[in-house]
């Protein structure tokens, strides 16, 4: 019998891990044409809650993938968050429909993305080690073990998204730099009585420490707080920690899991070298506070996708790869800060305990915690240096977003077959012109610019009061964006850097 693993290589991308973070990726480029190959060594898919929030950008991606509504009917969307101050006071932080995430077990996640990666024509190879990994100028070769024995696995290029102890990173011998934090959390799982809001995720933040509660689908709920190191893992020891931490009454009545974990806050030196790239906790891993984890390795892979099929496609510059270790890195690192913040602050003593609720108290009357908090953990204050096309792009004027910015939510779909979403749909770059409706000469110039590079741009009118542009990334992040025609002739040079044969 022949040995699968040395079967000749016609798909350009090896895909190495086959959690939520590399189904997407491999989705995604088998969605824009590019045919995937995808190893896991697990034998089977992994199951457990684990990662359950999904913020709105990562629906965005699985609006695009065609799997939301899917994803909406077995999930459950927490309306708030509410923080629970030691003097009985309450501050609730309504989220609003922009900022509202999905509450969903990782392993319904996985399953549902395993479906769409069937529908795509993909399959993962389940039981296939990566043991070795050697890069050329044209290629990678990776070494296997597998149930048919050892073998060999060349592509033309690899996406190392096997997780924290990544084979793929320690192969390429890539620094991992950061530490560990030294706290342990429990993470329990089940049934809980007792009167509580189950419409939004409760933090109790106590004198004697702090407990959150989170809704999950079924009627069941998520508790997780920081913990002693010694703490037994078991349902009379949460209970324990509810009765001093959070309201009366509540009761643990049946546990589902219960487990304790520890954090690190490490990011990866480097996310490429040569032709192979690090995405999800195989470049970056930090604190679980804020459920920030599973989407910033969603958003890798949505990053490096539209990159690397216009690269294999011949429609973009191979120099557009160079952004992706730049502008991935810079919002990891506004993770790992982020989030070290969040879990200090959940971990503190009794004195810094009470200055960090007078803060939070002080931004809930000022409305910061509204304003920019939970767009913030939503992810729509992401930003991107600008490094897109080699040079910095002139400041936009006042109104207009920002190269580097999340798209606006008043731009609609790219696709209107879509449900919504502004960064749903388009596989190329979209030129945005502003502006009453009918024609004009912005329109006429972006329409022309368009036509020029039909495999590249694509153009659409919003009806707006100022007239203005945007050049659109397909990721769903702002390019450039201007006021009138004179910038918008300096599109077409922009786009020069990261056409193919364009620069």
């Amino acid at each position: 019998m022949s040995n699968d693993q040395d079967r000749p290589t016609e798909d350009p991308v090896v895909v190495v891990g086959a959690g939520p973070c590399g189904l997407v990726i491999a989705c995604e480029l088998l969605r824009l044409g590019v045919p995937v190959r995808l190893l896991e060594a697990d034998a089977e898919p992994h199951t457990g809650s684990r990662a359950v929030l999904l913020w709105p950008p990562t629906l965005d991606v699985l609006r695009g993938l065609g799997m939301l509504d899917d994803a909406l009917a077995r999930g459950v969307r927490p309306a708030a968050l509410a923080y629970h101050m030691p003097d009985g006071k309450t501050l609730r932080v309504a989220l609003g429909e922009a900022n509202e995430p999905l509450v969903l077990p990782q392993q319904e996640t996985t399953r549902l993305l395993l479906g769409v990666l069937e529908k795509l024509g993909g399959r993962v190879e389940y039981g296939v080690r990566v043991t070795g990994v050697e890069t050329a100028d044209d290629g990678v070769t990776l070494a296997t073990e597998g149930p048919d024995g050892t073998g060999t696995v060349t592509a033309p290029w690899l996406i190392g998204a096997d997780g924290v102890g990544s084979t793929v990173r320690q192969q390429l011998g890539v620094p991992f730099e950061g530490g560990s934090v030294p706290m342990t959390f429990v993470l329990a799982e089940g049934e809980v009585t007792g009167d509580f809001g189950r419409d939004a995720v409760q933090y109790f933040l106590g004198h004697k420490g702090a407990v959150l509660l989170s809704p999950l689908p079924g009627g069941l709920v998520r508790i997780s707080g920081p913990v002693p190191p010694d703490m037994p893992m078991t349902r009379e020891a949460v209970q324990r920690m509810l009765d001093e931490r959070a309201p009366a009454g509540l009761r643990y009545v049946s546990a589902t899991s219960i487990d304790s974990f520890t954090s690190q806050e490490r990011i990866a030196k480097t996310l490429r070298s040569g032709r192979a790239f690090l995405a999800g906790d195989a470049a970056h891993v930090h604190s679980v506070v804020g459920g920030q984890g599973l989407n910033l390795g969603i958003q890798d892979g949505r990053n490096l996708a539209w990159k690397l099929a216009g690269v294999i496609h011949g429609t973009l510059s191979p120099a557009v790869l160079d952004s992706y270790t730049t502008e991935r890195r810079a919002v990891a690192e506004q993770v790992v800060a982020t989030t070290g913040r969040m879990i200090r602050q959940a971990a503190a003593g009794p004195f810094a305990s009470r200055v960090r609720n007078g803060v939070w108290a002080l931004m809930q009357a000022t409305g910061t915690l509204r304003r920019w908090y939970a767009p913030m953990l939503a992810g729509h204050l992401t930003r991107y240096p600008d490094v897109l096309f080699g040079a910095p792009t002139p400041k936009p004027p006042r109104g207009l977003p920002a190269p580097g910015s999340r798209t606006p939510a008043w731009v609609p779909a790219a696709d209107p077959g879509l449900d919504g979403g502004p960064d749903s749909g388009a596989d190329g770059f979209r030129l945005l012109t502003l502006g009453p409706a009918g024609t004009s000469p912005l329109r006429s110039a972006a329409e022309s610019l368009a036509a020029r590079h039909p495999d590249v741009v694509t153009h659409a009118h919003v009806a707006r009061r100022k007239a203005g542009w945007l050049l659109l990334r397909p990721d769903g992040f702002v390019a450039a964006s201007g006021r009138g025609g004179a910038r918008l002739a300096e599109v077409e040079s922009l786009l020069a850097r990261v056409v193919a044969g364009g620069a």
